[in-house]
């Protein structure tokens, strides 16, 4: 099973260097026990487009969807066996970058 794991923030890029250290750790220790897919860092919501064109509407709007205090600041992808496995995880990873995170199963 696969599972996101969003980081949320109310900033972006503003890790510690002792907390990339303890990311790069975690990443470390995902990919060794063969729980890594993908992970990756966002920009700032204020970079975000947002396109509709259902029905040819070609409507393109510059900014983010919502505009909460809070946001997803990053996220890794998981690979994990059962969902009590994925929020374990997701615990470690909340430690490991000093943040929230949101833990959602991926369909497929």
């Amino acid at each position: 099973m696969q599972f996101l794991i969003n980081v949320l923030d109310s900033n972006t890029g503003t890790a510690t260097g002792n907390e990339i250290a303890e990311i790069d750790a975690f990443n470390d220790m995902l990919q060794q026990n063969g729980h890594w897919v993908y992970a990756n860092g966002l920009t700032d919501p204020s970079n975000a487009v947002r396109i509709d064109n259902r029905a040819d509407k070609n409507e393109v709007l510059d900014g983010p969807l919502y505009t909460e205090e809070t946001y997803v600041s990053g996220f890794w992808i998981i690979k994990a066996d059962s969902k009590e496995q994925a929020l374990e995880l997701a615990k470690l990873g909340s430690k490991a970058c000093n943040r929230r995170v949101e833990v959602r199963p991926m369909h497929g």
